[in-house]
Formats: C-alpha cells, structure tokens, sequence
C-alpha cells in the first residue's frame, strides 16, 4: 500500500472527523450542562441536511445559495431546538431524568415521518459547495477540495467554541454549569435560561454538521440513527461534557473508521466500538473528562419512590383471563398477545437492572438476540429438538451477559450505558458479518416450533408459561434479600460496602439474570417469527425496551410489562391504520409523557 494512498486516507478520516466533531460537540454541551442524553441529536442533523437541499435550489442567490442555506437551515433547527426545550423538556425538567430521553426518543420517531412527508423516501443527491468542487492533487492522489476546506473549518469551529468557553461570562457559566449545575443555581443564575441558550446552540451545532454534509453524501431517511451512534462514540472516548475531549476523540475515531475499511475490511462495522469500550474500561471518563464527574455522576436509573402495588386479585383475573379468553380469538389476536407476552418478560428483565439496580443499559438487545440465536443455532447446527433448544437459549445468553457484564458493572451512570451498548454493537457486528455459521444479515430461517406446538394457542400456552413465569420469578427476585439488596447498591452504594455487601458482585448477578429473562424473551420470539437476523441486536431494540420501561412506570416491576403491552398494542393498531406509524406513535409518546411524567403506575401512585 502506497505512501500517497495512505496520506489521502488519513485525509478522508479526518474531513470525516470534522463532521463528527460539530455533531458531537453539541450533543456534549447539551449532556454537560442539562444532563439530558438527546436522541433526536441526529434528527436535527438529518432535518438540516434536507432543509440544506431544499434551500439551496430556491435561494436567489447564485453562487452564494449553498452556503447561506446551510446557515439559514442550521438556524432554523437551533430555532426548533429553542422550542422542543421550552415547550416540552422544560415541562419535564422535575421528572427523572430518564423520562427526559424518552422524550427525546419519541421527536426522533416524529421528525423520521415529518422528513418523509415533505421529500419523501427516496435518496437524494446534493448540490457541490461552490468554488469548492473537484479535487486537488496530493502527493500524485486527487482528493476532494470540499474535504480540505472541512479539515480547516473543523479547527476553526474548535476554536471559536474555546473563545466562547474561556473569553465570555457565558462560557464560564457553562463551564461551572457542567462541573456542578447545583452550585451554579445556588449563585442566583436562572438555569432554564441557560439550559435553553445550552440546547440550541448544541441544536445549531448538529444543523451545522448536517448541512455541511449535504455535498458529501447521499440524503437518506436513516442518516439520523447512523451518525447519532458515532457521535455518542465520539462523546463518551472523548470525555462527557468535553468540547474539546469531543475534537480529538472524533478525529481519533474518523482515522481508524478511514484505516479500518483498508486493513479490516470485515470489522470495519466494530473498530470504533471496540476502541469506545477499551477507552471505558481502561479510562471510564474519557480521554479529556474528568475523573471526578464521573465519581459525582448522577444514577443512571432513576431513583423514585416505589410504585403502587397492583392488587392481588387484579393479577389473578388477568391470569384467568389469558388462560380462557385465547380460544376465543382470531389467530393473528393470539400471536400479537404471543408478541406482547415476550417484549413484556424483555421490558421486565431491563427493569431487574434499572429499577431495582440503578443500571441504565442502552445494549439490552444483546441478551435478547443472543437468546434467539441460541435457540435458532441449537436447533438448526446442534440438531437439538425445539423444547431443549427452547431450554437453552437463556442459557446461552447468560453466558453472554456474565462476560459482558464482567466489565460493566465496574462502571456506573451512563458510562455503564454506553459500555453496554459498545458491547451489543460488538456482537451485533460478529453476527452481521458471521455469515458461515449465524448467515450474516440473511438471518436464519425456518426456525418454528414441531407440529404439536404450532396452533397458535398451543404456542401462545408455553409463551404464557415462559414469559409469564418469568415475569413471575423477576417479581420475586426484586422482592427477595437479594432484590433489597440491589436496591440498597442503587441508593447507597458507598454506604453497602461499608457494611460489607459486594456491591460489584450483586450488579453482576442482576445482569447475569436480566441476560436470561431477556434469552427467554428472544427465544420466545424467535420460534414466534420463525427467523432471526442481526437486528434483534441493535440498539433500536433495546431503547424499545427502555421506552417501554419508562412509559409504564420505572418505580414498579408491574410497570415494565404494562408499558411494553401499551407500546406493542399502539404500534400494532397505528401501523394498521397509517402509513406514517412513527409520527403519530411519537406524538402519542411525547402527550403520555408530559402527561405522565412518572409513568402509568407513577400517576397510579400519586393519585393513592
């Protein structure tokens, strides 16, 4: 491999790294000082970059059109930052902060469907940057004028944000808002102005890195949960609330992304996550963060008063009713209840690890696909009948889950979070890419269960006894020793090992079995579905299962299969009845959410 190619490659990394570096940025500001982790961080990058491609062509402007579009479009999403923060975060503020991402979650799903309505699903292409198209000759390689100018920019960026930070009273404010933001409101200043200033200049900074990708790229209607994954990448090698932690970690992660697609070109889709959790468990709070944020970092799973227990004989007519009425309904009734039975027992071993240990996993997937690709693998290569592979999966995943667990437990808050999601994204990338023996995004296929099991109520029968059992047995390790036990890492930790429990080895455990409950959950899905592909793996999934945790209601286990029944039925009759599902099941969310700000059993409890 040639000198000139690997200079041009190295060049490419790094007009890459300078996008990353603008997305990123901003979404560490805004985690910085508003602790809010802002999933719709890439939708404003995506809703910029087409309003870049619209502008463009209207503008009367000439040569001039591309760029004050990219700025007028950059604007204009700082200005739909302005209104997101003061319309509905603002209103969620005093609510745990978690509740604040689902939030977030929920404006992703909209803006997706908003970008479809007004250009549609196809891809598009872009106008070139005037006065910076073609390319230019370097060492005996052409490389693209667009991509210089951006290695330039990117610095320049940097260091208008370091005079901003360390020149101005706002800077400074921000800077002690992201040490400690109490302290900061204790001194008089008014933390909704700031926190509002804070999520739209982050919101400007994310339009500006979408609109300068417009000549780069393809328009896509997926874009937005690409660079969403790398710019977490970026945040949390760099640093958490690091702006300039965020400049060297993306350019760090541009180059290997630029190198890995030459030297590893089958693991390309894992370097970066490979190199995010080495940095995590190695150096938790970053290259550039600080030791003692991470020290002082807030739990990741809320910590809210328990949630109103839901009477006994409630539970009991809701058993009898699954039990009776099934026989009674239309086929496709019974495998929707199946669905609803194994994203229940999903949502509720998450909660095992949220609720009761304050652990915030943003990989819970991992345990569901791999309980599915064990089931699917022990049928199809061991040749192991339907019941013993049925059997197996859990296992399979817990297995799993105690080498993945082995390293995060070591962490807390969302540097936990994010490990666990490196290490999904890993397995996500060995499966995706594993063609010989797990087929690669083909999937597995013909994964059903024998004959004798196949009627509809039959499966929905040992769907109730899994997932229900399941369910069961969480209810009643959340209420054991052990379950108070974890409760009392979670809100004490420091004070749990003073009198002797080990708290690493209670977290372990807990994740060990949220990683079984969650194998059952994919196995009971898999034979639903017949198949399993590498998404079951994806981080999608497993924020599905933290919105469904959150919408029923965090303070109780009761509350995990609540919200995943009420996801999974709100997705199934607004997919049915619109092409547009994600717009309307957002906005549902975002009403639920500002609403009931605690979940369902939350409102239950206050009402008590």
């Amino acid at each position: 491999m040639s000198a000139s190619l690997l200079l041009v490659q190295l060049l490419s990394g790094l007009a890459h790294a300078m996008v990353l570096f603008l997305i990123a940025s901003g979404l560490a500001l805004i985690f910085g000082v508003t602790r809010i982790v802002n999933f719709a961080h890439g939708s404003f990058y995506m809703l910029a970059a087409y309003l870049t491609y619209s502008l463009a062509q209207r503008l009367p402007l000439g040569a001039a059109s591309f760029y004050a579009a990219g700025l007028l479009a950059a604007l204009l999403v700082g200005l739909l930052g302005l209104c997101v923060e003061v319309g509905l975060l603002r209103r969620v503020y005093q609510a745990p902060e978690l509740y604040q991402l689902l939030l977030t979650f929920a404006l992703v799903l909209v803006i997706a469907d908003g970008v479809r309505v007004v250009w549609g699903t196809e891809n598009l292409t872009g106008p070139e940057a005037p006065g910076l198209g073609g390319a230019v000759p370097i060492a005996g390689q052409l490389f693209p004028t667009y991509d210089l100018a951006l290695i330039v920019l990117g610095p320049a960026v940097a260091l208008a944000l370091w005079a901003l930070f360390y020149r101005t009273r706002y800077g400074i404010l921000i800077r002690a808002a992201t040490l400690d933001r109490e302290m900061v409101a204790v001194l008089g200043v008014d933390q909704a102005r700031l926190f509002t200033s804070v999520f739209v200049l982050g919101s400007f900074l994310a339009g500006l890195a979408g609109a300068l990708q417009v000549p780069r790229q393809a328009l896509t209607n997926v874009m937005d949960t690409t660079i969403i994954t790398e710019a977490f990448v970026v945040v949390v090698v760099g640093g958490m609330g690091s702006v300039f932690g965020a400049l060297l970690s993306a350019a760090l992660i541009g180059v290997i992304d630029a190198f890995g697609v030459l030297a590893l070109p089958r693991a390309s889709l894992v370097l970066i996550f490979v190199v995010m959790a080495v940095v995590l468990i190695v150096r938790p709070w970053g290259l550039l963060g600080r030791p003692a944020a991470l020290e002082g970092a807030e739990s990741a799973g809320p910590v809210t008063p328990e949630g109103a227990a839901v009477p006994r004989p409630w539970l009991w007519a809701l058993l009898a009713a699954l039990i009776v009425i099934p026989p009674l309904l239309p086929s496709f009734l019974v495998w929707l209840l199946v669905e609803v039975l194994a994203f229940s027992l999903f949502a509720a071993s998450l909660h095992l690890l949220m609720g009761a240990g304050g652990m915030v996993s943003f990989g819970h997937a991992a345990a569901f696909g791999l309980g599915g690709y064990g089931a699917a693998l022990l049928m199809q290569q061991a040749g192991a009948p339907m019941p013993l592979a049925f059997a197996g999966a859990p296992i399979v995943a817990a297995a799993g889950a105690a080498v993945i667990g082995f390293f995060c437990v070591r962490l807390s808050s969302i540097y936990f979070a994010m490990l666990t999601l490196a290490f999904a994204q890993i397995a996500y990338a060995i499966v995706h890419q594993w063609y010989d023996l797990t087929g690669g995004d083909n999937g597995l296929l013909g994964v059903w269960p024998p004959p004798w099991l196949a009627s509809p109520v039959r499966f929905f029968y040992l769907a109730l006894a899994a997932c229900g059992g399941g369910i069961a047995l969480l209810s009643l390790i959340e209420r054991a020793p052990f379950g108070l036990t974890l409760r009392a890492t979670r809100d004490h930790a420091r004070r749990a090992e003073a009198i002797g429990v080990n708290v690493r080895r209670h977290r372990l455990v807990a994740f060990v079995l949220a990683g079984f409950f969650g194998g059952l959950a994919g196995a009971t899905f898999v034979y639903l579905k017949g198949s399993v592909f590498p998404e079951y793996l994806t981080a999608p999934l497993s924020i599905q299962a933290l919105v469904m945790v959150l919408l029923g209601g965090v303070q109780s286990v009761a509350g995990a299969p609540l919200g995943a029944a009420v996801y999974k039925l709100l997705d199934t009759l607004v997919t049915r009845y619109t092409g547009y599902w994600q717009a309307v099941l957002g906005g549902i969310l975002i009403i639920l959410v500002v609403a009931f700000p605690r979940g369902i059993l939350g409102v239950v409890r206050d009402r008590r």
